[in-house]
């Protein structure tokens, strides 16, 4: 399809033919209000150009750096981004809320109590307010002495890239009304133990939000890796395959009965994938069967870690010359994150990604709950699912088990259950998702505890 508005489509054939061919896409509802192509349209790399400039110039935005100087250090910088998400929400007549949560802490790293201190703009949406979706990156930097907080650490890359992905996306989705609430968060204190993402975790589980996504974007702007290749046209995706915080009890469940690769974590990069190929020109993503890269955090662990789905966005080759380095040339190689390492027109183009990721997921309804199959010594699978306020209706997905993307589908209107005729439960993965009356759907639940987008998922016996 072209995704306006839809995410997949619906096979159009008899079920036991499904098995066979792939789902057909589907036409995409007119005169819809929210265009998920006009949008990408609007993301500016100029825009983002101006966002990064502006952090670069703040010399060192390290956590433990100056919080009073309105030139220089971290609290010049969050300051900056405050006003920033207030001049966007003087222009949408106030639609963004900019608060700013804090947790004095203390590490390894933070060796005296200091203050973390987060900007996170809210556009509460306007039918179910408590469901959110997030989008953030860390307005942190280092150098190569991660204690060091004299030296200049631009940052422009990691992650000022990340920051102004979110603000972007602020500039642009802020001009919609959708279904559900959009965060957009600059977060503090990553570089010295992920402090930022568990502040920003913590005020969530405190609002009594559903978080549905945390995307979590850091190191997004560079395409000339240092393995010598140059991907302007790729993204990774980085998700866990089981939830961080199963149970014994569920592990156990879910080692028997498969889910290994269906959290509600890795549904939305598939989620992301579909939108790419559907949606961008040239873009796709590369799906990683990881939490995070190897050895390596960032802001979306704590997400993980409170019950969250939540991904990690990063480029697709990344040169580890420019990250976490003193500012230098050493046998002619540049070190330092500076603002040359950064390509606009890709970084436009992974901004592009999440913008429509949001606004798809924002304008869909929430994800079904209550999915369950039965279907043990039969020829045939049942699939359930509780009714979702709002669906025009749904959507049954399967596929085969060693297949990373949803391969087959039929739509469902006025009804919760679905008998998948000659179709064994024992050689399919399945899913569901919920469908609004414009077009828009959910990502696809797989069943059980193992899949489910709530917070906190139920049990393992259901």
């Amino acid at each position: 399809m072209r995704p306006a508005l839809l995410l997949l489509a619906a096979a159009t054939l008899p079920l036991s033919a499904c098995a066979q061919q792939p789902a057909a896409p589907a036409r995409p509802a007119p005169n819809a209000a929210v265009s998920l192509e006009t949008i990408a349209a609007t993301v500016q790399p100029e825009a983002l150009h101006t966002t990064i400039e502006k952090l670069v110039s703040f010399g060192t935005r390290h956590t433990l750096s100056d919080t009073t100087s309105d030139t220089r250090g971290i609290g010049a910088a969050r300051r900056w981004v405050a006003s920033r998400f207030a001049e966007i929400s003087k222009d949408c007549n106030g639609c963004l809320e900019v608060v700013t949560p804090a947790q004095t802490v203390t590490g390894k790293r933070v060796p005296q109590p200091t203050e973390v201190v987060d900007v996170v703009a809210i556009q509460r949406g306007v039918e179910e307010p408590n469901r959110v979706i997030l989008i953030a990156g860390h307005l942190d930097s280092r150098v190569t002495d991660v204690m060091n907080i004299i030296s200049d650490a631009p940052g422009a890359n990691d992650d000022a890239s990340g920051v102004a992905a979110a603000i972007e996306a602020a500039r642009v989705l802020s001009k919609y009304k959708f279904r559900a609430t959009l965060v957009y968060a600059a977060l503090s204190g990553e570089e010295q133990g992920l402090y930022g993402g568990k502040v920003l975790a913590d005020y969530a589980k405190a609002q009594g939000w559903q978080v549905e996504a945390d995307l979590n974007n850091d190191i997004i702007g560079n395409t000339h890796g240092q393995d010598g290749v140059v991907d302007n046209t790729h993204v990774r995706i980085l998700s866990e395959g089981t939830r961080s915080t199963e149970t014994p009890e569920q592990a156990k469940y879910r080692g028997y009965h498969g889910g290994e690769v269906d959290s509600p974590s890795r549904n939305i990069a598939r989620y992301m994938s579909t939108l790419a190929e559907t949606t961008l020109t040239n873009f796709q993503v590369r799906m990683i069967y990881r939490t995070d890269r190897y050895g390596r955090g960032g802001d979306q662990v704590p997400f993980l870690e409170a019950g969250y789905p939540a991904v990690r966005v990063s480029e697709a080759h990344e040169n580890y010359t420019r990250q976490h380095q003193d500012l230098r040339t050493e046998n002619g190689i540049k070190f330092g994150d500076t603002i040359e390492g950064v390509d606009f027109p890709y970084l436009a183009q992974v901004t592009r990604l999440n913008a429509i990721t949001m606004a798809a997921l924002a304008a869909a309804p929430q994800p079904p709950t209550g999915v369950a199959i039965e279907g043990a010594v039969t020829p045939d699978t049942v699939i359930k699912w509780n009714a979702v306020p709002g669906a025009a209706g749904y959507r049954v997905w399967w596929r085969d088990t060693t297949a990373p993307l949803w391969q087959y589908s039929k739509r469902i209107d006025n009804a919760t259950a679905l008998t998948l005729k000659n179709v064994v439960i024992d050689d399919w993965f399945f899913g569901v998702s919920s469908i609004a009356a414009d077009g828009f759907e959910s990502p696809a639940v797989f069943p059980g505890f193992v899949g489910s987008f709530e917070n906190p998922p139920p049990t393992a016996n259901n």
